[in-house]
């Protein structure tokens, strides 16, 4: 009986018989070259994260959950991140409610439903340039269009203004990455679900939402990262920079329509003080932020991977 032959031997010698004896000189330089930047990001990353660490640790290992329970202040000693954190979660909270539902749904209208037609290619490309116009200037159409126009449903400078601003934003990258997902079932899916006289809705809802559901929470995980992150947009619609007093006692739609502030806009606006007095509490405040971000993401992925598995 022959001796088998390695996978890794076969695929050397297939690849020297295609090459011939010259040696893949550029293809060589060019792997080099991108591992030296990986190598180069993460290094980078990684400094700034301990430095970033290394400043915070004083805030956090002295006042502890009084800075996560405390709210802003004058003082960098007395100030907290309560207020910021509760806003950004209630503007996240828009985002899901808004652009979600939104997003998928449009999604399968255009991937599902609408012919290909001049118009809907048209439609497609302009959602694509629209995820990539900068965060400011959707921060100027929250400004225009929620807070002056619609004033009085919304309250003007308000949390239904900055949530649906933030909505907006994200709503292009929902819609084009689930239309990936749902371009990427198998047709064969399709095809065994109207074979058996499954309408088209119920082929979409039974079949090709769940076994696209994966990454259409992958979507969802970049739409909320991306949300809870941005500053720009903010404070064109009237996140608050200083100190910001929040009377008890409101109703919901009070609360909704009045004013509010974001962690990031508080980040930003401690990174303006003088960094000998503020740096350690903006530093803790970033930690904050990115543990913030990471939970949040991570009941996303916790959500993908179950249906991950049921498929």
């Amino acid at each position: 009986m022959a001796a088998l032959v390695p996978t890794a031997q076969i695929e050397a010698d297939v690849q020297r018989a295609l090459l011939g004896r010259h040696r893949d000189v550029a293809g060589t330089a060019l792997r080099v070259a991108l591992f030296v930047s990986l190598i180069a990001a993460i290094g980078i990353l990684a400094a700034l994260l301990w430095i970033t660490l290394a400043d915070a640790l004083p805030v956090l290992r002295d006042r502890g959950v009084d800075f996560l329970t405390s709210g802003t202040s004058s003082l960098p000693s007395r100030a907290g991140v309560r207020q910021g954190l509760v806003g950004s979660l209630i503007l996240t909270g828009f985002v899901v409610v808004v652009a979600l539902p939104l997003g998928v749904a449009a999604a399968v209208y255009l991937q599902e439903y609408a012919r290909d037609t001049r118009l809907n290619r048209m439609l497609v490309a302009n959602i694509r340039n629209l995820a990539g116009v900068p965060s400011v200037v959707y921060g100027i159409l929250g400004l225009i269009v929620f807070v002056q126009a619609l004033r009085n449903i919304t309250g003007g400078l308000s949390v239904i203004s900055g949530g649906l601003t933030l909505a907006v934003l994200v709503m292009p990258i929902v819609i084009l990455i689930s239309m990936e997902a749902l371009r990427a079932v198998p047709r064969g899916i399709r095809e065994a679900a109207y074979g058996v006289g499954a309408t088209r809705w119920e082929v979409v809802r039974s079949h090709v939402l769940p076994y696209a559901a994966p990454g259409v929470f992958t979507g969802a995980i970049l739409a909320l990262a991306r949300a809870f992150g941005e500053t720009a947009p903010l404070l064109l619609v009237g996140a608050l920079t200083g100190y910001f007093s929040s009377p008890s006692g409101r109703g919901v739609v009070t609360a909704l329509r009045g004013q509010y502030t974001a962690l990031p806009t508080q980040i930003y606006a401690w990174a303006r003080q003088p960094a000998s007095k503020w740096g350690p509490t903006t530093s803790a405040a970033i930690v904050v932020l990115l543990v913030s971000i990471l939970l949040v993401n991570a009941v996303a992925i916790a959500l993908r991977n179950r249906y991950e598995r049921e498929w």
